[in-house]
């Protein structure tokens, strides 16, 4: 996530390493330049490993798109929710996260849904005992192993989502493998 866990460049890492200039020639001394700010359409850092996020992310959702649910299931022949998110976020980020969903609940740092950033994890609440994650994509949007639609986008405003909103998560850069 840019900024959180993803923070989130794709391939791993939280944000972009650091490039490294070819050294001048020892002859010709650089020119002084006074500093200029990037114009304002050019994208930031951290907006550059959220596009990259974002777009690893949607390449996982279209391999596993349409796959069927599957209380349980950990294959493209059936898949349940958070083994889905476990397989999306090890693939796409290198992050190691429990098995269900009541365990990935308890890792990372708890953030306001006003403050959702890619990769960030969506939790509800779907019953008394009962409990789905998703991952979050920005826009309002997120990809989840449905237990109705199977692998599939939903938007957080859309009225079943919004009535069983329960709370989202960040993981932190050191969940990393």
């Amino acid at each position: 996530m840019a900024g959180g866990l993803l923070l989130l460049a794709a391939g791993g890492c939280a944000s972009p390493g650091l490039q490294h200039r070819p050294a001048q020639a020892a002859s010709t001394p650089p020119a002084p330049r006074e500093y200029t700010a990037p114009a304002a359409e050019e994208p930031s850092m951290l907006s550059a490993a959220a596009d990259r996020l974002q777009q690893a992310l949607h390449r996982f959702y279209e391999r596993w798109a349409g796959t069927p649910y599957r209380y349980g299931g950990t294959s493209q022949n059936g898949v349940d929710c958070s083994s889905f998110v476990r397989q999306t976020l090890d693939a796409v980020e290198s992050y190691e996260l429990p098995r269900t969903t009541v365990q990935q609940a308890r890792v990372g740092m708890s953030i306001a849904r006003a403050d959702l950033e890619t990769g960030d994890l969506v939790f509800f609440k779907t019953g008394a005992l009962s409990h789905h994650v998703g991952i979050y994509l920005g826009q309002g949007r997120f990809m989840h192993a449905s237990s109705s639609q199977g692998v599939t986008i939903s938007r957080l405003d859309n009225i079943y989502w919004r009535d069983h909103y329960w709370q989202s998560r960040r993981i932190p850069a050191n969940s990393r493998l």
